[in-house]
């Protein structure tokens, strides 16, 4: 095997392919990235160095929360409170806001709601900036931004309501398998106007008139039956990379979840 780089390792990047290319993925160790698409078919290996390191400030860390966190910041950063995951419990109104600035610059800012096919039709949201990344990082096959809103709160409230009808949630070993159900996104959309018009209406929800986008990703095959490989379990996790799908690599081994790995230290080594 050919040693690459040691370095912390972050969630994959991604650049969305033209037409019907797939996904570009870079593998980020510290500031530098390195392509993972030239290697489909072919043996890597992660070796983590039994080191973490907290994304925020780069400390040394011996356990990670919140995927690359070191305690201490997962209870006082505003980016790892629980209104993140469930923007709905925004409590930035009562003046209790961890990080009043952080909260100004991420949360009140253009924020969509929109519809995905992964392992199954479901809504969810994402700030305007992060489109399309958010529908790479988990997968969707199929994305339709139906609605825009001036906040995270509000796009928050009316996700919540719209999943009383659908998934707000993602399968994801049907998402890797591609095992996922024919869904009409755009006739969807214009039920959801029509059921909801007065939730949306209130809200100040503006209509967002795009196209459906196919996303199409580097995937030689994924085995019928695959393990979740983990670094907290083995420490080095090696195969033939068959695939890359949001933020999963496909091995022939198992499949390892790199977001979750966020701060590992580990060398990358590729088959000479």
């Amino acid at each position: 095997m050919k040693e690459i780089a040691t370095g912390s390792l972050y969630k994959m990047k991604a650049t969305l392919g033209q037409g019907e290319d797939p996904v570009h993925y870079e593998l980020p160790l510290d500031d530098n990235t390195y392509p993972l698409n030239p290697y489909l078919g072919k043996k890597i290996k992660l070796e983590w160095c039994e080191k973490i390191f907290d994304v925020y400030d780069g400390k040394e860390i011996k356990k990670s929360y919140a995927q690359g966190y070191s305690y201490k910041n997962f209870i006082s950063l505003a980016q790892c409170d629980t209104c993140i995951v469930k923007p709905e419990l925004c409590h930035y109104h009562k003046g209790t806001c961890r990080e009043p600035e952080w909260g100004e610059k991420h949360c009140f800012i253009p924020h969509y709601i929109y519809l995905s096919v992964t392992s199954g039709l479901k809504v969810g949201i994402t700030r305007e900036t992060q489109v399309p990344t958010r529908w790479i990082d988990q997968g969707a096959v199929f994305a339709l931004p139906i609605l825009k809103v001036a906040d995270r709160k509000t796009s928050g409230l009316i996700e919540i309501e719209i999943a009383k009808e659908m998934a707000d949630k993602t399968n994801w070993r049907n998402m890797l398998k591609g095992n996922y159900p024919e869904v009409d996104l755009e006739e969807t959309r214009d039920h959801l106007y029509e059921t909801f018009g007065d939730l949306f209406d209130d809200a100040d929800a503006d209509d967002v008139e795009e196209e459906v986008l196919s996303i199409h990703y580097p995937i030689l095959e994924v085995p019928e039956k695959f393990s979740s490989l983990s670094f907290d379990k083995k420490k080095i996790v090696e195969g033939t990379l068959l695939g890359i799908k949001g933020q999963y690599l496909i091995l022939d081994s198992g499949v390892i979840n790199i977001r979750k790995h966020n701060g590992y230290q580990v060398t990358f080594s590729v088959e000479d």
